[in-house]
C-alpha cells in the first residue's frame, strides 16, 4: 500500500535529521553553485578532482562527502562559485510551526555561538509564503536556542529554501565567492571571472600541457588561470573560507589538507598582450601576487603585432570587446578580422577559444569555429564559448 504524504514527510523530516548529527567523517550532501551554462564542466572538473558521485542539478553540482571533502572543493575547485553544505530540514506548513522546528535543530553542531551568522530564505510553491516573515523566525531561533549574534553583514550565512512545504538549511562554506582567489588586486573594464576563464580553459580541452597565449588579455584571468593550473597551484590557497569559523572545522586537518597540495614543475611559458598599458600593469601585478611571474610573460602589444612565441603549439584564449559593454560594435568587426587573419597565418598547430556575446562578430574572424557553446551569464551580458579544431 503506498505511503501517505505524511509518512513520506516523516521519513524525509528523519532523513535530515539524521545529517544534524555533523561528526567529522558523517558524509553530508554537498552543493557546488555553477554559472548558469557551465553546470557540466563544473560536474567534470569535480569528478577529476576525486568527487566521483557529481551530478549536475539545476543551478550546480551535487555530491556527497565529508566536512573535509568540502573543505578541499573549496580549496581546489576552480569552477565552483559557491560551496553549501545541506545541515538539516523539516516538513513545514505555517509560521509557527517553523518556529517550533528550527527551535530544535542542532545547531550548535555547525554553528559556533561567538560567531555572528545571517539568514537567507526563499520560499516556493508552499504554504510558508513570506520569506521576510521566514527568515525572521529562523535567525530568531538561531539566536535564542544557539546565542549567536545574528547580523545582515555576517560571514556566516544559512540559507533556508522552503520548497513545496519541506524546509532545507544549508550552511555557505565559502563566505566570499570562489572567483575572489585572494591575488587578484588590480581589474580593468569588465573584467572576466576566475571561474569562468578556468572553465573555458576546460571546455578548450586546457590540462597544463601546453602553452596559452590571450592576445587581449586585460587584467590576466586567462594566462594566469592557465598558469596556475601548470603548476598545481591550487585556487583557494591565499584567501580564508567561511567554514573556518564554523563549529565543524579542525585546523590541524585543514592545514594538513593545504600542505597536502603539491606543486609541478612546469617548462611552459604562458603568454598576455595588452595594447593598454594600464592592463599591462595590473596583470603584471596579479601574476605576481599569484606567484606565477616565473612562467607568465605579458607586453603592450596590439593584436596585429601578435607573434607566434617560441616552443611548442597550444592554445590561444581571448575574450575580446563584444559592443555591448565597450567599444562600438561596427568598429569591431575590424578588431575581429584582424585576430581571425593574423591567427590564421602565424599560428598553424594551434587551437583558439574566443568568447563573445555576438556570433557576427565571431563570424567576423574567419575562423571555422565548431558549433558554439551554451550561452554563458557573464555580467548580465549572454556569451558563448566559439573552438575551432587545430589550426
Amino acid at each position: 500500500m503506498p505511503a501517505s504524504s505524511a509518512t513520506k514527510a516523516s521519513l524525509r523530516a528523519r532523513k535530515w535529521s539524521m545529517a544534524g548529527a555533523m561528526t567529522q567523517d558523517l558524509p553530508l550532501d554537498l552543493f557546488l553553485i555553477s554559472i548558469p551554462g557551465l553546470e557540466s564542466a563544473l560536474r567534470d572538473e569535480a569528478v577529476e578532482r576525486g568527487f566521483d558521485d557529481a551530478a549536475v542539478v539545476p543551478g550546480g553540482v551535487t555530491f556527497r562527502g565529508t566536512w573535509e571533502d568540502a573543505w578541499r572543493a573549496n580549496l581546489v575547485l576552480r569552477g565552483a562559485t559557491r560551496v553549501l553544505a545541506r545541515i538539516g530540514g523539516f516538513p513545514v506548513f505555517h509560521l509557527a510551526q517553523l518556529d517550533k522546528r528550527a527551535r530544535k535543530l542542532p545547531w550548535g553542531d555547525v554553528l559556533r555561538s561567538d560567531r555572528p551568522v545571517k539568514v537567507e530564505a526563499v520560499c516556493r510553491k508552499s504554504k510558508v509564503y513570506h520569506a521576510g516573515a521566514a527568515r525572521q523566525r529562523i535567525e530568531t531561533a538561531i539566536a535564542e536556542e544557539l546565542g549567536a549574534p545574528v547580523t545582515r553583514d555576517a560571514g556566516i550565512t544559512v540559507k533556508a529554501r522552503i520548497d513545496k512545504d519541506f524546509c532545507t538549511f544549508s550552511v555557505d562554506l565559502s563566505g566570499e565567492a570562489l572567483h575572489r582567489r585572494g591575488y587578484k588586486q588590480a581589474v580593468g573594464k569588465a573584467p572576466l571571472r576566475e571561474t569562468m576563464a578556468a572553465m573555458f580553459l576546460r571546455m578548450c580541452g586546457f590540462s597544463g600541457d601546453e602553452p596559452v597565449l590571450d592576445p587581449m588579455c586585460g587584467s590576466g584571468s586567462f594566462v594566469i588561470e592557465a598558469a596556475e593550473i601548470a603548476t598545481g597551484r591550487a585556487s583557494g590557497r591565499a584567501r580564508r573560507f567561511a567554514f573556518e569559523d564554523l563549529a565543524t572545522f579542525d585546523a590541524t586537518r585543514w592545514q594538513a589538507l593545504k600542505e597536502s597540495q603539491t606543486l609541478r614543475d612546469c617548462d611552459l611559458l604562458f603568454h598576455g598582450a595588452d595594447r593598454n598599458a594600464g592592463a599591462i600593469e595590473n596583470a603584471l601585478r596579479n601574476a605576481e601576487c599569484a606567484g606565477v611571474t616565473g612562467v607568465t610573460r605579458f607586453a603592450v602589444q596590439s593584436v596585429s603585432d601578435m607573434r607566434r612565441p617560441d616552443g611548442p603549439p597550444g592554445l590561444i584564449m581571448v575574450n575580446p570587446p563584444y559592443g555591448t559593454r565597450i567599444g562600438d560594435r561596427n568598429a569591431l568587426r575590424a578588431l575581429y578580422g584582424t585576430f581571425g587573419k593574423t591567427v590564421t597565418e602565424r599560428f598553424s598547430g594551434w587551437r583558439v577559444g574566443l568568447v563573445t556575446s555576438d556570433a557576427g562578430l565571431a563570424r567576423s574572424t574567419g575562423l571555422r569555429f565548431l558549433p558554439p557553446g551554451p550561452l554563458i551569464d557573464h555580467g548580465g551580458v549572454k556569451v558563448r564559448l566559439y573552438r575551432t579544431e587545430t589550426l
